[in-house]
């Protein structure tokens, strides 16, 4: 809206300029003004600042005053094109048709101020020789001299001339101070960074969103979005070999200037500067970070003897987890902090900003972790729940995830990485039961899964699952998922489940060896025991019974559970399910066919490979009105319908299924039947092989 209305105020100047003051209808001194402050507000982008150009340079009714006002509130919301600058220099020099001399002067200051913020700064260099001649004669010289008075920039530049053509005699337009390469106007310069910041933070809330580039630094538009207790980057200390980082503007300036870039005032800016953590990085400095402590450490006694509000605590922190999560490190003076803080906090305020910041916690033994800041942050956060458990989860989530990377980047593995990471899953099992009844609901079963997915990744690394053990879910929480009314986390839990099997599978399968004296004791087939093994393969068999085999809550099948479920509760269920419908016994309930969130799914399928049969094959009399079993197939077929196996329906299910992002249960089954992998690559028999410890 804003540039709608400088577009406005300039088409009426422009209009205004082709009439001599007293054939214009408007009052061109109000519009200048308006244009004035509009300017020095929003900035002008390119194509109005070509018409103001056009304006100030071609000869027109306008007063000089209003055109030296527009002149010195050209401030380019963009970079100045070298169109632009040819067009100023051009306006430059004698004839009836050249700007009044003192319209040029302001250009050309405008020129100066503007020339760090040029495409393409080598247009002046090529046009040198131009602006080196408008000096070529004494006379031009002098009337410049004469009008403008004892003008600095002038008589620098006039010093400059003498210099190259000491025998051309300048007299008395050389004397005098002069200051010819100080910027003419720090506050003009200031103001222009500042417009062009916000124009380029309005730009990219306009595009979709995507990463930025960090190679300038982080200028507040004004001090309301500025950051009150964290000072921003300012260098006032530079020399003349030295760079500030104001003065990058790019990566390639960045690279370019990187070992003369001079260090801020205050350090502490790094907290949320990215250009100066870049540079922090590239080039460490103990004492550098000393000085971060040093001032963290001032605010945090501040806040622990009660000299500092609460808001400005959590302002310091919010920074912080800025840093944190761009450096993805974790200044050890915090976590001491928060070891004493959280014995007293009572878990108001931003929970979620120390949530994100312990996310990123150093790997070190989690007993220790738990006892010093783990636990006493549940218990500052527990009269919260069940949100702050929730962002518990998710802390343990990203936790986990920061291990793991530490990991993979590690040379060896330290002795007490899978003792480590299992006390991490363990403690993480109560918490996910404790969400299961406390928010059920489709996100928190997602968030759940989130953590034993990353898991997942630990035990499925190549370098990781020679050290790591499997620690398994609570066997509640399995089939609470596997029962789950949402099919992506069934097949989430089922694609986790597959993913332990072929771990456990390769450890029972590992001869000891002894391990090397600089490594982590390797995963191998006294990892885990009889019992482990067994429950295990209870969850597998179960699952092939439900979905494969329709045996649904047999206990009798070596190592199956019946889910869990007591005689009792399952004779029961099947009591009901027979007074439902005689045909369907419990055992079939949730078979591919039957269960609530797969036959939808299945049935789909079946509809789809008969209309592929009609295309291919010709007409068939007959469609399956579903739900699919053996006999209803067979009764198909002999009424002239589709010939489809029992075994190729299945296996066409699983496939669908997973062509449509829900791969988990055919990946378990295929892991936990050797012969059902075949069958998929076009074998047709079937049996449960569990594994065996």
């Amino acid at each position: 809206m804003a540039d709608d209305s400088i577009d406005a105020l300039i088409e009426d100047m422009v209009n205004a300029a082709k009439l001599p003051a007293k054939a214009r209808a408007i009052n061109i001194k109000s519009t200048v003004a308006s244009f004035s402050t509009l300017a020095y507000e929003e900035g002008i982008v390119p194509a109005a600042l070509d018409r103001l150009i056009d304006l100030v340079t071609i000869p027109n009714y306008l007063d000089q005053a209003s055109l030296a006002s527009v002149v010195r509130n050209l401030y380019p919301a963009e970079r100045v094109s070298p169109n632009v600058v040819l067009h100023v220099v051009s306006a430059l020099g004698h004839g009836a048709l050249k700007a009044p001399l003192s319209l040029q002067a302001a250009l050309l200051k405008w020129l100066v101020m503007v020339y760090h913020v040029l495409e393409t700064p080598a247009v002046l260099a090529q046009a040198y020789s131009v602006l080196f001649n408008l000096l070529d004669t004494a006379a031009i010289r002098l009337n410049l001299s004469r009008q403008t008075g004892n003008d600095p920039p002038l008589v620098g530049l006039l010093r400059v001339f003498k210099d190259y053509y000491p025998e051309i005699i300048v007299g008395e337009a050389v004397r005098g101070k002069a200051s010819a390469f100080k910027h003419p106007d720090v506050l003009w310069r200031s103001r222009l960074a500042e417009i062009q910041d916000a124009h380029r933070q309005r730009a990219a809330e306009q595009r979709p969103t995507g990463p930025q580039s960090g190679f300038r630094v982080n200028r507040p538009v004004n001090r309301a979005q500025r950051n009150k207790a964290v000072p921003i980057v300012l260098t006032s200390h530079a020399t003349e070999d030295s760079v500030t980082l104001e003065e990058v503007e790019d990566v390639s300036s960045f690279v370019a200037k990187m070992d003369k870039l001079e260090l801020p005032n205050q350090l502490v800016a790094v907290l949320a500067d990215p250009l100066l953590q870049k540079l922090l990085i590239l080039r460490p400095n103990p004492e550098s970070y000393q000085r971060i402590s040093n001032w963290l450490s001032a605010v945090f006694q501040e806040v622990m003897a009660g000299d500092a509000d609460e808001a400005t605590l959590w302002e310091v922190l919010e920074v912080v987890r800025e840093f944190v999560v761009q450096t993805k490190t974790i200044p050890p003076l915090l976590l001491s902090f928060f070891s004493q803080f959280f014995n007293i906090w009572g878990g108001e305020g931003k929970r979620d900003v120390c949530f994100d910041i312990l996310g990123f916690t150093p790997f070190h033994d989690f007993g220790e972790l738990h006892r010093l800041i783990f636990q006493p942050l549940e218990a500052a956060v527990q009269y919260f729940a069940p949100s702050s458990q929730q962002g518990l989860l998710q802390m343990y989530t990203n936790l986990l995830r920061q291990w793991t990377a530490i990991l993979q980047a590690s040379d060896t593995i330290p002795e007490h990485a899978s003792a480590t990471i299992a006390s991490l899953v363990l403690h993480t099992n109560t918490l996910a039961l404790t969400l299961l009844q406390t928010s059920p609901s489709v996100t928190t079963d997602a968030s759940i899964l989130d953590f034993y997915e990353q898991t997942t990744r630990v035990i499925t690394d190549a370098k990781l699952k020679r050290y790591m053990r499997i620690e398994l879910p609570p066997s509640p929480l399995i089939y609470t998922f596997l029962f789950n009314n949402s099919l992506a986390t069934v097949s989430r839990i089922c694609f986790i489940l597959a993913c332990y099997k072929r771990g456990i599978e390769t450890a029972v399968a590992t001869r000891p060896r002894a391990p090397a004296t600089d490594a982590a004791p390797r995963i191998d087939s006294h990892t885990y025991d009889r019992p482990f093994v067994n429950l295990f393969n209870g969850y597998i068999m179960d699952v092939c019974n439900l979905f494969w085999r329709n045996r649904g809550f047999n206990d009798t099948d070596t190592n199956a559970q019946a889910c869990t479920l007591s005689p009792a509760t399952i004779n029961a269920l099947a009591a009901y399910a027979v007074s439902v419908d005689r045909a369907l016994p419990l055992t079939s309930f949730f078979s591919l066919s039957h269960s609530p969130v797969l036959c939808y799914q299945s049935i789909e399928r079946v509809r789809d490979l008969e209309d592929d049969a009609m295309e291919h094959d010709g007409e068939i009399r007959v469609r399956h009105g579903g739900p699919v079993t053996q006999s209803t197939l067979t009764r198909l077929a002999n009424a002239g319908g589709m010939k489809l196996s029992w075994q190729d329906y299945r296996i066409e299910v699983l496939k669908n299924l997973a062509d449509n992002g829900f791969p988990g249960i055919a990946e378990l089954l295929k892991n936990a039947m050797t012969v059902l992998k075949r069958s998929i690559d076009g074998r047709l028999s079937i049996q449960g092989t569990p594994m065996q410890p």
